[in-house]
C-alpha cells in the first residue's frame, strides 16, 4: 500500500511540473525583441521630472486636474514671490526716487512769460471723461494689484489677518470688474489719440533738447509732444498687454493650459509693474511738475502762454483764421 502511494505521489508531481512548464511563457518572450536606447522613457531627466511631479488619477473629464504639484510651478511661485516682488520695488521705489530729486534740484516747470489770462480749449468734455475713467479705473487697478503683489509681506503683518482677508476679497472683486471700465477706456483712447501720436520731426527735435526738463527752451511741438506720445504708446502697448493676459486669468483654461496659466500670470504682473511705475511720470508731469497743466484735464482749456511755451506748433493750428470760431480762444473767467 505504501509503495502504491509513493507512485501516486510521483506520478501527481511530474503532472504538475509538466503543467508548469507547458502553460509558462518563454524568458525569450518576456524581453522586448529590441530596445531603444534614446527612448524619452529611459532618458535620466525624463525619470527625474517625473519623480518630481505629484500626479494621480481621478474620473472628471479634467485631466489637468490629476497633476497635484509640479516642477513648473514651484519655478513660477519663486517668480511670483520673490523675483516679481524685486522687479516691483526697484522700478517702483527708483521712479519716485529719481521724481522726487528732479523736483528738489528742477522744481514746477513754471510759465516763463505768465499767465495771460486768456484761454484756449484742450480737450472736449468727451475726451476728459474719458481719460479720467481711465485713469480711476488705473488707479483701483493699480492699488489692488499691488495688494495681491505686496500685500501678504507689507499690509499683511500691521493690519492682521482677518481685516487682511476682507480687504483683499473685496480687492479682488474691484480688480476683476473694474478691469472692464479700464480697457473700455484704453480702447477709446487709441481710437481719438493715435492719430495725433505717431511720430514726427519735432519729436525728433523734442527728445534731442530732453524737452526744456533740463534747461533752455521747450522746442515747439504739436497738440502731443515727444514725452506725451512716449506715455501714450507705453500705456496702449502696456494697457493692451495686461488687458488681454488678464482676461486670460480671468477667464482660466479657454485654449491655454496651466503653463499658459502661468505665463499669463508672469506677463500681466511683471507688465503690470513697470506700467504703474511709468504712470508716476505721468502724475508728475501732469500735477506739480508742469504749471497749469492740469488745467487741460480739468476743465479741458488751458494759459494761451502755456499753450504757446508748451505746443506752440498745436497752437498756431488752432489759432489760425480757418480754424472753428469760438475754439480758438475764450476770455477766462
Amino acid at each position: 500500500m505504501a509503495k502504491f502511494l509513493a507512485q501516486i505521489r510521483f506520478i501527481a508531481g511530474a503532472l504538475a511540473l509538466a503543467f508548469i512548464v507547458a502553460t509558462a511563457a518563454p524568458v525569450s518572450a518576456q524581453q522586448p525583441s529590441s530596445v531603444n536606447p534614446t527612448a524619452s522613457v529611459v532618458k535620466e531627466q525624463t525619470l527625474l521630472n517625473e519623480l518630481s511631479k505629484l500626479q494621480g488619477r481621478g474620473t472628471i473629464p479634467d485631466v489637468k486636474s490629476y497633476v497635484l504639484e509640479q516642477p513648473a510651478g514651484r519655478a513660477w511661485r519663486e517668480y511670483r514671490t520673490v523675483t516679481l516682488q524685486w522687479i516691483g520695488g526697484i522700478a517702483i521705489l527708483g521712479i519716485l526716487a529719481l521724481l522726487t530729486i528732479y523736483y528738489l534740484w528742477r522744481g514746477t516747470m513754471r510759465i516763463e512769460s505768465g499767465r495771460s489770462g486768456r484761454k484756449i480749449l484742450r480737450f472736449n468734455v468727451f475726451e476728459r471723461f474719458v481719460h479720467w475713467l481711465t485713469g480711476v479705473a488705473f488707479v483701483i487697478l493699480g492699488i489692488t494689484g499691488l495688494n495681491m503683489t505686496f500685500g501678504r509681506s507689507l499690509i499683511l503683518p500691521w493690519l492682521g489677518a482677518s481685516a487682511f482677508s476682507e480687504w483683499s476679497e473685496w480687492a479682488k472683486f474691484s480688480h476683476n470688474y473694474i478691469s472692464f471700465a479700464f480697457t473700455t477706456g484704453v480702447v477709446l483712447m487709441f481710437l481719438m489719440w493715435v492719430a495725433r501720436n505717431l511720430p514726427t520731426q519735432a519729436d525728433v527735435a523734442w527728445f534731442k533738447s530732453g524737452g526744456g526738463m533740463f534747461g533752455g527752451e521747450e522746442p515747439p511741438a504739436h497738440k502731443f509732444n515727444g514725452g506725451e506720445k512716449l506715455i501714450f504708446w507705453i500705456s496702449m502697448l502696456g494697457g493692451g498687454a495686461v488687458a488681454v493676459t488678464g482676461y486670460i486669468l480671468l477667464f482660466p483654461f479657454y485654449g491655454t493650459t496651466v503653463s499658459g496659466m502661468e505665463l499669463a500670470q508672469v506677463v500681466h504682473s511683471t507688465v503690470a509693474l513697470l506700467y504703474v511705475a511709468a504712470m508716476f511720470v505721468h502724475f508728475y508731469m501732469g500735477t506739480i511738475g508742469v504749471e497749469g497743466a492740469f488745467e487741460a484735464m480739468a476743465d479741458g482749456t488751458v494759459d494761451v502762454n502755456w499753450a504757446k511755451e508748451r505746443h506752440r506748433l498745436w497752437y498756431e493750428e488752432e489759432t489760425q483764421p480757418s480754424a472753428a470760431q469760438g475754439q480758438a480762444m475764450r476770455p477766462a473767467e
